[in-house]
Order: C-alpha cells, then structure tokens, then sequence
C-alpha cells in the first residue's frame, strides 16, 4: 500500500511531538511502517519468552504490529543475565531475536518499567492484547533462622553480580573463606559451583563483568558442596553441566558412596536420559578410589545427596539426613554439620507483580492463569479477554530456553486462535505506545550500547564488557 506524501509528512509531524529525548528518527520512521498494520500487540519483558512469542506472531498475523516493553536499557532477560558466561554457545539464540527485532513491524521500548512508567490498565487500551512475559525476579527462601546474615545470598543474585546485573555489582560476596556450601542441586547452582571453581585465565574471556573477575581472582575458596534434599536420581542438574564439572582442571570431584546405594541396580530400569548421568554419576565414583591425594592446592567439588537445610550459623550450616519415601525427601532425626563460609541458597525464583491489576498468586510467584490466558481475579475460570501471560511469570522457574521458546509459542498460537474466534476486540482502532516525556532506548539505541561494550571488550581479550550503570547505558543510547 502507497501512502500520499501529504500524509506520511502529517505522520512524522504528529509523532515528532511526542518523540523528545528519544532517538526521534528510529521511532518515526518504524511507525510510518506500522501505519497499515490493524491489529497492535504489546509484550511486556524482552526476555527469551518475549521475543519467541514476538517471532511466532509476526509470522502468523501479517496485519499485526508488535511491541516489546522491557524495564531495562537492554533487552534479552537471562539470556544476557542468567546464561553462564562460558557458555557462550547458549547466548547464539540472541541472533534470532534480533532478526525478529529488526521486523520493521515491531518496535522496542526499553527502560519502560510496568507499574511505575505505565500501568497494565494504559497498555490494554492502547493495544488489542497484552501478554506479560516480565519473567522470575525474586528468590525462594530456606525459611530459616540467620538467613538473612551477610554470607548467606542467593545464587541468583551471585549470577546476577558476574553477569553484570544492573544494580548487583554492589552484592560484594565475601570469598575469603575455604568453604561454599550452595543448597540446590539444580543447573543454577551448577553454574555456581563452576564459576567458583573454574581457573581464573578461562573466566577472563569470557563476558564476566570486570569487577566479578578482580573478586574471582582473589577468591580463597577451595570446597564447594552441593547439597540436594534427595537422591542421585532425583538431582536437577543436566549431563552437560556434570560433565563440564568433571573435566574441570585442577578439581577433584568427591562423592559420597552412600549416597549410591542401590542406585547401579536401578540403572537399566531408567529412562535414557536419566540412566546417562546416572551412568556419569556411577563412573566418576568408580574413579575416585584410583585417584591419588588431591593436591594441596587443588580444589574439590562435592556433591551431597539426602540432605535437607536445618540451621544456619557463622561458619557451618546444619543439614537433616533424609530418607526418600515415594520420591519425597523426608527428615530423620540425625543431622550433619558443614563448613560453610558462605551459603548459596539455590532452591528456585519466583515472580513479582509489577502491576496491581495483575491476578498474581503471591503464594506460588505467578500470575493466575488457564493456558496462557490470565484469569479474571476472583471469578473462577473466567479469563480477561486480550490479556496473556507467557515464560516464567506463568509457569513458574522450569526448563531450559527451548522449554520457554515451546510455551510461549503456545501462548502466542493461543493468542492468534483467538483473534481468528473474535474472543476480544480487535476491529477498533489502538495507537500503542506514545512516547512522551520519557527516556525510551529504542533498538538503535540497544545497537549503540551493544557496539560499545563489544569495543569495550575487545580492548580486555574478551567477548565483550558489560555496562552495569544504567544512566552511563542511556547516555550511550543517545536519550
């Protein structure tokens, strides 16, 4: 379709009023492109659930636009925050979000934060739907007496400070001590453990932040134990992460034979993937009795199953011995003590409700919902027409990155099929997302801070250099 040149000029006039302090020219020009587009979608959150989501309705609906409102300067979620440094591989998925950002049909407004910058009420009636995608930001607690003493700190917020986590470059964790006790067993505390473990002139190319690096280095912790409520086959860590564990150099992993027992006469009654890092489990600790003495300066990974967090003091974490019963891990009266220097609680995240008007279930961390689409708050089964909920706001803290992409191309399947139903509105005209007086960091601007930390990086040997100062981020955004 051909647009009169009267008209397109009246268009830039019109969006020029509202585009102070923003990259003027990007928004312009990406709204001249939209001005066809009949159905507007906003996603909330530029996290992996975000961007999947955005991908698969781009495709379907040809007559929709699509807008990403993100909290942050820049967009990815825990691809950028969460993924372990080394392990750049898993960060390749940023290639096919941005060719799903650079669609001239979709726009990106970061350093937009839902409840405070605008309210989920202003995004429904300027879009036809809204699906919330803002993911897991919070931690699950042991419940403990001391848990909120300095040594005890999550292990997210551990990932957050070395993966340069706005604000978490003030966690300051303390790694003089011998001993790291983490309770979790899942890939999280796995990342943890290794980043720990792991030789200091590996880390430094990789994109840990500057700062974590200089801590890493001084570290003096020698002993990481992973501890687990319940047994060899049930723990939550992937047969990637244990074999990168067992070829770290320089660490010895020790198990406790124990822990195995009876486990090899269950292994051919596991299904595949169970019975493979099972198989790894048994053969590492058939190894370990052929080892000579660790070194006196290496390090040692231990993994300790059937152990469940009791009390927590200044330098040692008290732990009940379990005993499973139909898969649960249930306390007995006997206890063991660990050393523990510092303690990293990693036993699950869980969301926070940006917006009063959201149906949140405080108890379990997500938003209320039946497949994707969010329930009306307290009516039953009833759903709010137009509004979805994708990723981990919904499902909770489960899976891996193809896990999310899976779910939330479901959302958005549900999201076209609803549209094609006429479940809500979509033939009135929505302006979407006005820019007015704030500072918006468009995709051009993400593409300034993107070349500037890749620069950054460049001058140190490694993949880049993380900003972590969210004022320095919007200044080299140009806003």
């Amino acid at each position: 379709m051909t647009f009169p040149r009267n008209l397109l000029y009246s268009r830039l006039s019109l969006l020029n009023k509202y585009s102070r302090n923003v990259n003027t020219s990007a928004i312009r020009l990406q709204n001249v492109q939209q001005v066809a587009a009949k159905k507007r979608i906003c996603i909330v959150g530029a996290g992996p659930a975000g961007f999947y989501a955005a991908q698969y309705l781009l495709k379907q609906l040809s007559d929709c636009t699509v807008d990403i409102v993100e909290k942050l300067p820049v967009p990815f979620g825990l691809v950028r925050f969460g993924v372990a440094p080394d392990h750049p591989e898993v960060k390749n998925v940023i290639n096919t979000f941005t060719k799903t950002a650079e669609n001239p049909r979709l726009r990106f407004f970061g350093n937009v934060t839902l409840g405070q910058d605008v309210s989920l009420q202003e995004l429904r009636q300027r879009y036809h739907a809204v699906l919330l995608t803002y993911g897991a930001d919070q931690d699950r607690e042991l419940q403990l007496q001391n848990e909120d003493q300095k040594h005890v700190i999550s292990a997210r917020k551990f990932v957050a400070w070395y993966n340069g986590l706005p604000g978490a470059e003030q966690l300051q964790p303390d790694l003089s001590g011998r001993d790291v006790t983490i309770v979790g067993q899942g890939n999280v505390a796995m990342d943890v453990a290794r980043m720990l473990l792991s030789p200091i002139d590996t880390l430094k190319e990789t994109d840990t932040t500057e700062y974590a690096l200089e801590a890493l280095a001084r570290s003096q912790v020698k002993r990481v134990h992973l501890v687990g409520r319940r047994g060899p086959l049930q723990a939550a860590f992937t047969i990637k992460e244990l074999r990168e564990m067992l070829k770290l150099p320089n660490v010895t992993t020790n198990w406790r034979a124990d822990d195995f027992a009876g486990i090899a006469e269950q292994v051919e009654q596991l299904q595949r993937p169970r019975r493979r890092i099972t198989e790894l489990m048994l053969k590492s600790l058939s190894e370990q009795s052929k080892r000579t003495a660790t070194a006196v300066d290496g390090k040692q990974f231990l993994p300790i199953f059937l152990r469940a967090p009791k009390a927590i003091s200044a330098k040692e974490m008290e732990f009940a011995v379990t005993q499973l019963q139909e898969n649960a891990a249930v306390a007995t009266d006997t206890t063991e003590c660990l050393p523990a220097d510092l303690i990293l609680r990693s036993i699950g995240y869980k969301s926070s409700c940006a917006d009063p008007a959201i149906n949140f279930d405080p108890q379990r961390g997500h938003v209320r919902h039946d497949q994707g689409r969010v329930l009306k708050e307290g009516e039953g089964s009833s759903v709010e027409p137009g509004l979805y909920v994708a990723g981990w706001l919904g499902t909770g803290p489960t899976g891996v990155i193809l896990t999310t992409m899976n779910g939330a191309f479901a959302v958005a399947k549900t999201i076209c099929d609803d549209i094609t139903a006429n479940a809500f509105d979509t033939a009135s005209t929505k302006p979407g997302f006005e820019v007015a007086n704030q500072r918006i960091v468009t995709w051009d601007g993400w593409l300034r801070i993107d070349q500037h930390e890749c620069e950054a990086g460049k001058a140190k040997g490694k993949l880049r250099e993380k900003i972590v100062d969210i004022e320095q981020m919007l200044r080299i955004a140009g806003v």
